[in-house]
């Protein structure tokens, strides 16, 4: 097993495994919240285009200077701490060789204006239809803001300025950021595949154990309930009861493991099958052993390393499972998962507005984990059967 650490598929399945744990804490805001304008672009493309940004105004930093080189932002708003008394000063802005500041907003908590808002625009001195951002940025160069008059302030004030870009992935089409839904998809897609094959592998070991070693009428009656399930199409199946059952995560859990046990019960039964005559099976129950002890101590053992390579194997299955309902629209839309990104980009035209950002990274993220799984039973199979390793003849 010092061979694991060594294989590419472990040191990423250890980085995706962090990323579910750790990886919220790279966000300012939640995977849920919108954080600038819809279909913004990746930071590292199309340079030309204005990024999304936020200026703030606190105690400490009462003004801001900063330059600006891009054309004017879609739209802006201004936000001041609830928590900010009532005050005789203001939040003034300053354009490049303007002998005056501009007063946005008086400094009072509470207090929002958004760019797209008469009074706001009134304000400014500009008619009802102006464009208060192209107003405000008249051209490149360096802008201040900052707080006018003089008194104690405790508080924040924000200026959001929305432009065509946004983070590492851009946004979707409700402006949340998609490189924290990508983030909150990897844990989703993980506790599905893993908990999904846990219970299934449980389901089916039990199964297995007792159909093989019981035999008769109990092997019959469940092997038959095996060829029924395994005759029923899925797809459909997983349909009906997303919609019965209801579209909760851990609904969706129960669901793919219910219909994901058949092949490990067969595996395990086979494996049972030859060995319950071994002779020190026949000599356990001669001294009078109990089934149940047979069963943990000896038969159970034997087939944990079958099991094991199954569980990597049965993973993937249990990804797919989860993403192809998610994207027909059948998981529950507070749940982001790779699947829901996928379907809310087809649904809202990420395709013909060539939002490329929304499509590859769940798309990606699905691939490589599966084929990290995928990996890791091939390694598991290898090391369980010998004759499957590479310069080994059968």
């Amino acid at each position: 097993m010092r061979h694991l650490f060594t294989r590419w598929s472990f040191w990423s399945l250890l980085l995706l495994v962090l990323t579910a744990l750790f990886g919220g804490r790279l966000f300012d805001a939640p995977p849920g919240r919108e954080v600038a304008a819809a279909f913004s672009k990746p930071l590292w493309i199309d340079r030309d285009l204005p990024p999304t940004k936020q200026l703030r105004l606190t105690a400490d930093s009462p003004s801001l200077r900063f330059d600006w080189q891009y054309a004017p932002p879609s739209g802006l708003s201004v936000r001041i701490d609830p928590s900010v008394g009532q005050t005789g000063r203001f939040v003034e802005w300053r354009k490049p060789g303007a002998p005056e500041p501009l007063r946005l907003a008086p400094l009072r908590g509470g207090f929002e204006a958004d760019g797209r808002d008469i009074a706001f625009k009134r304000s400014l001195g500009l008619p009802p239809f102006g464009d208060a951002a192209a107003s405000l940025f008249a051209g490149q160069g360096s802008y201040e803001l900052s707080l006018s008059g003089e008194g104690n302030f405790e508080g924040e004030v924000v200026l959001k300025l929305e432009g065509g870009r946004w983070g590492l992935l851009g946004t979707d089409q409700r402006g949340r950021d998609v490189a924290a839904l990508f983030v909150a998809g990897v844990r989703v897609s993980l506790i599905v595949g893993i908990f999904a094959t846990l219970l299934a592998t449980f389901l089916g070991t039990s199964f297995g154990l007792a159909a093989g070693y019981l035999g008769g009428w109990t092997d019959s009656i469940l092997m038959r309930i095996v060829d029924l399930l395994l005759s029923i199409p899925l797809l459909p199946v997983l349909m009906a009861l997303a919609a019965l059952w209801g579209k909760g995560l851990w609904q969706l859990v129960l669901i793919l493991s219910v219909f994901s046990w058949m092949g490990t019960a067969r595996t395990v039964r086979a494996l049972v099958l030859t060995l319950r005559d071994a002779p020190y099976i026949e000599g356990l129950r001669g001294l009078g052993a109990p089934s149940g002890y047979i069963l943990r101590k000896h038969l159970l053992p034997e087939t944990l390393p079958v099991l094991l390579a199954t569980m990597t194997l049965g993973v993937p299955g249990a990804i797919l499972s989860e993403a192809g309902l998610s994207f027909l629209g059948l998981s529950d839309p507070r749940v982001i998962s790779w699947g829901r990104m996928l379907h809310e980009a087809h649904s809202f035209g990420a395709f013909t507005a060539g939002a490329w950002w929304m499509l590859l990274p769940p798309g990606l993220g699905i691939a490589l984990l599966c084929l990290v799984f995928l990996d890791l039973g091939k390694f598991l199979e290898e090391n369980v059967d010998p004759r499957l390793r590479k310069g080994v003849r059968p």
